[in-house]
């Protein structure tokens, strides 16, 4: 079975560091992708995807990204199912394994870090 995908999007906003109780860094963003057709009013959709980054992905993608931003994501989908009131709710979120930033301003940070280094 495979479980992959592959996302293009702008950031919607900034990931937000945090630590777990384990010492493990985590970030949670929003992308939002356009859909490859236009609706009935001729205008396109678009959709956000809840993206949860782990350690240093975590770490430098908060570093570099601001909203609007482009980013290439390539990831896998993970789910989860909460049950309340007798309904049962399923969520869908990537887990982040790779990000390439492909806005200009983005790779000019990051050039530049690593010439100081």
């Amino acid at each position: 079975m495979i479980n992959s995908c592959v996302l293009v999007g702008k950031v919607k906003e900034v990931p937000v560091i945090q630590t777990t109780a384990k010492g493990t860094v985590v970030a949670h963003m929003l992308v939002e992708t356009d859909r490859p057709f236009r609706n009935e009013d001729g205008s396109t959709d678009s959709d956000l995807f809840k993206v949860t980054l782990w350690k240093g992905i975590a770490e430098e993608t908060a570093s570099v990204c601001v909203p609007g931003d482009i980013i290439g994501i390539r990831g896998r989908m993970q789910s989860s199912a909460n049950t309340k009131e007798d309904r049962t709710y399923y969520n869908c979120e990537v887990i982040a394994e790779k990000v390439s930033f492909l806005s200009r301003r983005q790779e000019a940070i990051r050039a530049a870090r690593a010439a100081a280094k």
